[in-house]
């Protein structure tokens, strides 16, 4: 099977869609500027090379890792232009010279990017990207790649453990408050590419066609008189199905106050402080002798996937998660690194490279990678390939076992469009719910132990 969906749409790089954007050229590092203008003056700018994206270790007490982002790259590429502003900035302060000014106001990416499928899941040493295009192109990416990548990947990562662990029940992210207005809406994007049901943010919702969701907080009921008043007002607005917050003050008298308000077809209610395991027993037998047997019991008050793991048994009907999500519950990046492991040599053929650091080496070469199967469909290998540059770019598998997860993302410059939007976002979520469901079954146990699945090397001859 492979990871790759049919009939592509492509459009070229430079193009925009919707409204305009700002130009994302200078979410980048000094240093890339001060290495291209370096290899200009030298003439190695135009050397042919392979950067690679990949993690050397997931973070403690993960099993797997979710790729996400992806979409929000290419979109970002289609921005990434040097204009009069950013031009004038540079020069302004000295940064590069004039040639290298020369060079960066006709820039525009021609090269390839390939990669696995965003929603994918991956492992240490999975080469989740693979960007292609001579040195002065591709080095510019950099930070641009990995700061997208690293944000929306561990927030993504988080939220798979946690609607693993809700077990069908459905997760909705509430964390703008806890970070930056930005960073909120590219989280909001990886929950839902990681199976959340729906966001709070509105930005998100408009950008990517998300749903989204949200009532009231307790600053309406204190607002009011007394709490009858703040539930009959809502109900009045948004009707008997809205949620009613219960815990500003006694829970018993709010779930009491709320079925009066809306009746026996209330929506929902949402507790927000408490035992929570035990308040929503206690709500539920409330909620059934009222007659709102229909009326669906929301969780929040600083869940993470441990959280919502000791709430099974209880009798909720979804969770609203807001800090942990947001900040990758306590793994805000997934460590990913973007290396050069080919180059152009004089003979002009692509030869690899690689850092011989002691604690932070990498392959050189170009490499493709694909998961191995068992009879049963489940994942028990990643198998990365690697030999002669020659044979690994034409390399597909030859045995059914063998899943590609390589997609083309990028061709000569022009964006493979099925991967932005609200449709890119949609797309990722069908395909982390098709890896997840294809990992062993002890993935999604939330102690700690080694990779769900074992990264094995594989390297081809001529």
């Amino acid at each position: 099977m492979s990871a790759e969906p049919p009939s592509p749409h492509r459009s070229p790089a430079a193009s925009h869609t919707g409204t305009e954007r700002r130009s994302t050229a200078l979410h980048t590092d000094r240093y890339e500027l001060t290495m291209l203008q370096a290899a200009l003056a030298d003439g190695t700018a135009q050397r042919h090379c392979v950067f690679e994206v990949f993690t050397r270790r997931l973070p403690p007490g993960r099993r797997y890792g979710v790729v996400a982002g992806t979409g929000r790259l290419l979109e970002a590429l289609s921005t990434f232009r040097f204009g009069d502003a950013e031009l004038a900035y540079l020069s302004r302060e000295g940064v590069v010279d004039r040639a290298t000014l020369e060079y960066l106001a006709d820039y525009r990416f021609h090269g390839t990017i390939s990669g696995y499928a965003e929603g994918e899941c991956f492992f240490p040493g999975s080469p989740v990207l693979s960007v292609e295009g001579t040195f002065a192109e591709a080095v510019l990416l950099e930070t641009l790649v990995l700061s997208i990548l690293n944000h929306d990947s561990a927030v993504a990562s988080a939220a798979s453990r946690m609607t693993g662990a809700a077990i069908g029940r459905p997760c909705l992210e509430m964390g703008s408050r806890r970070t930056h207005e930005e960073s909120a809406v590219a989280a909001a994007r990886a929950t839902a590419v990681a199976g959340f049901a729906g966001t709070s943010n509105l930005e998100a919702g408009r950008r990517y066609g998300l749903r989204t969701i949200g009532t009231a907080a307790h600053a309406f009921t204190l607002l009011h008189d007394d709490e009858r008043s703040a539930f009959a007002a809502q109900v009045r607005a948004l009707g008997p199905g809205t949620t009613l917050l219960v815990d500003t003050y006694d829970v018993a008298q709010g779930v009491r106050n709320a079925v009066e308000a809306a009746g026996t077809d209330l929506g929902a209610v949402r507790l927000d402080s408490g035992d929570l395991p035990f308040l929503a027993q206690e709500v539920r037998h409330q909620l059934d002798a009222l007659g709102a047997t229909g009326t669906r019991i929301v969780v929040s008050s600083d869940l993470d996937e441990h959280a919502i793991a000791a709430l099974a048994a209880a009798p909720v009907d979804s969770y609203g998660v807001g800090t942990s999500v947001v900040t990758g519950s306590g793994a805000p990046t997934c460590g990913m690194v973007y290396k050069l492991v080919a180059r152009e040599g004089p003979d002009g053929t692509l030869q690899p490279v690689a850092k011989a650091s002691a604690t932070k080496k990498s392959l050189g070469g170009r490499k493709q990678a694909a998961r191995r199967l068992d009879e049963s469909g489940r994942a028990i290998e990643e198998v990365v390939v690697g030999g002669p540059d020659h044979a690994v770019t034409g390399w597909t598998p030859d045995t059914a076992d063998l899943r590609p997860l390589h997609v083309p993302l990028v061709n000569d410059g022009a964006v493979d469009t099925r991967w932005t939007g609200a449709p890119g976002v949609a797309l990722a979520a069908q395909t982390h719910e098709r890896s997840r469901a294809e990992l062993p079954p002890g993935a999604t146990r939330l102690s700690a132990g080694d990779p769900a699945v074992p990264t094995v090397q594989t390297t081809l001859t001529d």
